[in-house]
């Protein structure tokens, strides 16, 4: 099956490709942080963000995030007083 590649000019992110090729992570996982590394730098990532984003209901969101978290892709700022 062949790839089709456009160019990119606009609207595209660039990021490390080493997080996709992991065995050891979900392919959910792996589409949440590619997601999240697409969004700007200041957006507040949240759960209930997420899921107002996503398909996916806020226990599947979370349990992507606690996976990441777990495999050092994510660090949640435990000072803030509203926790994921």
């Amino acid at each position: 099956m062949p790839i089709y590649r456009t160019e990119k000019n606009k609207d595209y992110v660039v990021m490390s490709n080493v997080f996709l090729q992991r065995k050891d992570l979900s392919i959910k996982a792996k589409g949440l942080l590619a997601y999240m590394l697409s969004l700007p730098d200041d957006w507040k990532i949240t759960v209930g963000g997420l899921t107002s984003q996503l398909k996916e209901c806020k226990s599947a969101v979370a349990a992507m995030l606690n996976e990441l978290e777990s495999n050092g892709y994510l660090y949640r700022n435990r000072d803030n007083p509203k926790p994921f």
